[in-house]
């Protein structure tokens, strides 16, 4: 459930304002996790027209400003449900889907690109109403086109786990009736449930996050919700695998002295090679990670990962590298960095190239900056943006 508070100020610490329509600040707030996810400013607190508090009728809500506000919010819901296109490796020019809010996740894993896990769940539920979803991908791919931008595949990649939408069958179905391929980048700690793999069946690339088969490394590596099963896990990949008729890729993420070890790494090639994936990724952090006490191994300890997990695997790639600036924008570039580093970090020189773009300066970042929605981050002699989230207060 969502509640709307109206508060003096963009925090949960603030006080109550009495004037619901005229209030400084109008948040939403999840009442099951306590997090703010939306809201925030309301331009209509100085109004002279309309009902409501000062400059106004007192007699009740200001209810055309809270009209306006809700209209607001769910343009900007609309907005974050997507990004991109970006750049990949894997699969061309993605245009992305945020189908999760910020960092509800299976896993916490060491090494991720968006921060500590907030919420841990492993129950599914619904998130967002998958017809406004469509409506936000159909919306983007129409401009994109027009301008020029080829889409080549819309991909469920949010910062959280995409299989803990209950509604993602119903999207990828409405999607597909918009002629794109469509990918899902999975944790894959669902794929036990029979649901979730047939949700899964509907997508025509579907990648599985394998990094360790050893309990105590994968409980190191990927800090699963308690009530995980890595048994479970591996033998529902393997039965997906089975029955999958489009493209199942993997990926494994080393981190030194975490997972890189030569025992763990030969269990993995051995899963693999009764996964029989149609290409296997292995994969070092990029971007800066939830733990700072994570660090890529050296090129000694990659190529020697690389050679292990070639004699079980057929179809082996590194993705280790930078994957380039080209991230398509909407126009609005405060609601394109914070859509991109909402999945990821996003390089500075990535910024300055979308800022050319769109006609803008650094005076925009500097102003996100200050007003905390995103932060620098420094990385392997790299400077990056990041997403900065609402933490649950109390």
């Amino acid at each position: 459930m969502k509640l709307a508070i109206s508060a003096s100020a963009e925090s949960l610490d603030s006080p109550v304002d009495p004037l619901f329509g005229r209030c400084a600040s109008l948040l939403i707030v999840d009442a099951d996790t306590g997090e703010i996810v939306g809201g925030g400013r309301n331009e209509f607190a100085s109004a002279t027209s309309g009902r409501g508090g000062p400059g106004g009728n007192p007699d009740g809500p200001e209810r055309a400003g809270r009209g306006d506000f809700r209209c607001r919010e769910r343009q900007r819901i609309m907005t974050s449900l997507v990004f991109g296109p970006v750049p990949s490796r894997r699969l061309g020019h993605s245009l992305g889907i945020n189908n999760i809010p910020p960092k509800i996740c299976t896993y916490s894993c060491v090494y991720c690109q968006v921060g500590r896990t907030m919420n841990m769940q492993i129950d599914r539920q619904p998130f967002y109403k998958p017809h406004d979803i469509l409506k936000a991908v159909q919306k983007r791919i129409e401009a994109k086109r027009a301008e020029g931008e080829p889409v080549d595949y819309v991909t469920f990649v949010p910062d959280g786990e995409p299989t803990l939408d209950i509604n993602l069958k119903t999207e990828i179905a409405l999607l597909k009736q918009l002629g794109t391929p469509i990918a899902v980048i999975s944790n894959g700690s669902l794929i036990w449930n029979e649901k979730v793999r047939d949700d899964l069946m509907e997508a025509d690339w579907v990648s599985l996050k394998i990094d360790a088969v050893d309990e105590a490394v994968w409980r190191r590596v990927n800090r699963p919700h308690k009530r995980l099963n890595l048994s479970a896990v591996l033998e529902g990949a393997l039965t997906f695998s089975r029955s999958f008729e489009g493209t199942l890729a993997t990926e494994t993420m080393l981190a030194a002295d975490v997972n890189d070890g030569e025992q763990n790494l030969r269990q993995v090639a051995e899963f693999l090679a009764r996964l029989r994936p149609s290409v296997a990724y292995l994969s070092i952090p990029t971007r800066p990670p939830a733990e700072q006490w994570v660090y890529a191994p050296d090129e000694n300890v990659v190529n020697r990962a690389y050679q292990i997990l070639k004699t079980r695997v057929e179809h082996l790639e590194y993705l280790t590298g930078y994957e380039g600036e080209a991230f398509a924008s909407t126009g609005n570039i405060q609601e394109d960095v914070l859509s991109i580093t909402a999945v990821h970090p996003m390089r500075e020189e990535a910024i300055g190239t979308l800022l050319q773009r769109v006609g803008s300066d650094w005076a925009v970042i500097d102003q996100m900056v200050a007003a905390n929605q995103i932060t620098p981050a420094q990385y392997e002699g790299h400077k990056y943006y990041v997403r900065r989230f609402k933490k649950k207060t109390g």
